[in-house]
């Protein structure tokens, strides 16, 4: 399939190719033509652009190994290289994220506003999206991943993941509803979302915690992700009385050299917190009716790497 259901897979190779030298071979001008597709098939597959990045280059080494005179669609082809190799990393990451110290979060991303403006592509690479994708089993993330996000054909589906078309069905069918089931229900217009953003920055950087009180909901849930490096909360803190005395405490009254400012992170709205100058906090936001329902602070400096320069993301 060349073109997707929603025809926006050339978005992914336009800009691949205008980084490609004169003269180039066949096998890297497609590889990458394709590769910002690439890396967010499996950074949506394995919340890590670490783990995105070594999925690549094994994606690499088998491609330029293939006969191109027996390949059809390129994409297809290197799209199902890319969710084999991710899927064999899944169940290892899995096991190395039982004994994680605390919570784990996805590795954030410092996102262009394009990403934004595309709201199916920012739904689905957000922390809180990507956290309900944590929830299912690794074929069941693929199969979800690559048919509605990518909008793949379940022939294609079906040979990325080894399965028959009508298995993948059923697998879809069941991933769309456990991801229904969990993922944010209220819409939030680009200015509402704005507007929250702002007072709770505001209430944030001055300990305002009635301040906090107003813009967080109820049931507002935060997690920490120090990854046993740094300082973070090791359980979910759930509660807006909770929440709103956690970041008062933390985060109030900041000064010069202690600067939270808001950024673009994984498509979504989010704020950074330098501390002299130096990146210690990304803390990305989930909101639903005007109100913030999630809280994601990652402080693990080894997860934070992404957040110098924009990651180009695509379907």
């Amino acid at each position: 399939m060349e073109n997707g259901r929603n025809g926006r897979s050339s978005q992914g190779g336009q800009s691949g190719r205008r980084g490609v030298p004169a003269g180039t071979d066949p096998a890297t001008e497609a590889f990458v033509e394709h590769r910002n597709l690439l890396f967010t098939v499996a950074y949506e597959m394995l919340g890590s652009a670490a783990d995105a990045e070594d999925v690549l280059q094994e994606t690499w080494l088998r491609w330029a190994g293939v006969d191109l005179a027996e390949v059809r669609e390129p994409r297809a082809y290197l799209v199902r290289i890319t969710t084999r190799q991710a899927l064999g990393r899944l169940r290892t990451l899995g096991r190395r994220r039982e004994s994680y110290v605390g919570s784990w979060l996805p590795e954030p991303l410092l996102t262009a506003p394009d990403v934004a403006e595309d709201v199916e592509l920012a739904d689905s690479v957000s922390m809180a999206m990507l956290l309900v994708l944590e929830t299912l089993a690794p074929t069941e993330r693929a199969v979800f991943v690559l048919r509605e996000v990518f909008d793949l054909e379940y022939g294609e589906i079906a040979e990325a993941v080894g399965k028959s078309p009508a298995a993948v069905r059923q697998i879809a069918h069941r991933a769309r509803a456990h991801v229904a089931a969990r993922r944010p229900r209220g819409a939030v217009s680009p200015a509402e979302t704005r507007e929250t953003l702002d007072a709770f920055r505001r209430a944030t950087e001055t300990g305002d915690l009635q301040g906090l009180l107003d813009v967080l909901a109820p049931d507002v849930v935060l997690l920490g992700d120090g990854g046993g490096i740094k300082q973070a909360v090791l359980r979910p803190i759930v509660g807006a009385d909770k929440v709103a005395r956690l970041l008062a405490a933390g985060f109030g009254r900041l000064t010069a050299d202690r600067a939270l400012q808001p950024a673009q992170v994984n498509g979504w709205p989010a704020l950074v917190l330098r501390l002299d100058g130096e990146l210690d906090t990304v803390l990305a936001l989930r909101f639903e009716d005007g109100l913030v329902t999630g809280l994601y602070a990652v402080r693990n400096p080894e997860k934070l790497s992404r957040m110098g320069q924009e990651t180009e993301l695509c379907r």
